[in-house]
């Protein structure tokens, strides 16, 4: 078993429920179940239909205004951006819209569209997002080579703090939820590109890519 973030092999129990297990990478950080415990595609995109977050709903919207609002203060004005994992109701991107901005959609399910991960951006967002990955390391690689110089990667996933308040925390329940990051995953991740990061708040994390790197 390999860590899907790192690819390091030394990985350790962490904690177990009557449902799945999970694992602990001893290098970067990330908890994650195992493959065998993945839903299928049909299984998974079900459990997103269930998912009523409308664009124009006031309390998701100021859900999304903890990665938006520190966002907003740093990019500069009509930026291009790219939201990944946008859901079916992609309110985030509607909010950067009407601050100016030209943004992009991404979603395996929802919206498909390849073309758009061959495009560079000065800003990515994905939100509750990287929970679901059962390929994170490849995803944000992806997602990072997509990003310019100087461009800001936001995050918004809640963290791993340890195995006492893990067993009762309700976000591993959901079944789609496969790979649990820690803020030490978040600070592996960052120094191993040079990024800054920032973490605001419980659940948001940005990463700026330093300038003049590719």
């Amino acid at each position: 078993m390999h860590c899907p973030l790192c690819g390091d092999g030394r990985v350790e129990d962490f904690y177990r429920d009557r449902r799945r297990q999970y694992l602990r990478c001893v290098h970067c950080g990330l908890v994650f179940v195992p493959p065998r415990y993945y839903l299928g595609s049909a299984e998974e995109k079900a459990e997103y239909d269930l998912h009523r977050n409308e664009v124009d709903d006031p309390g998701y919207r100021r859900f999304l205004s903890r990665l938006a609002d520190p966002l907003l203060a740093r990019i500069p004005s009509a930026a291009r951006g790219l939201d990944f994992g946008c859901g079916p109701g992609p309110a985030l991107a509607a909010m950067l819209k009407e601050a100016g901005h030209q943004v992009s959609l991404y979603d395996v399910f929802y919206r498909p569209d390849a073309e758009v991960l061959q495009r560079s951006y000065q800003f990515i967002t994905a939100t509750e997002v990287v929970e679901h990955l059962h390929e994170p390391g490849l995803a944000l690689e992806q997602l990072w080579e997509n990003l310019e110089p100087g461009g800001y990667l936001g995050i918004m996933t809640k963290l791993v703090r340890d195995a006492e308040s893990f067993a009762r925390w309700h976000y591993k329940n959901d079944p789609t939820h496969v790979c649990f990051f820690s803020e030490s995953s978040w600070l592996w991740w960052a120094r191993q590109r040079a990024a800054s990061l920032e973490r605001i708040g419980a659940d948001v994390i940005l990463l700026r890519k330093a300038q003049g790197l590719c």
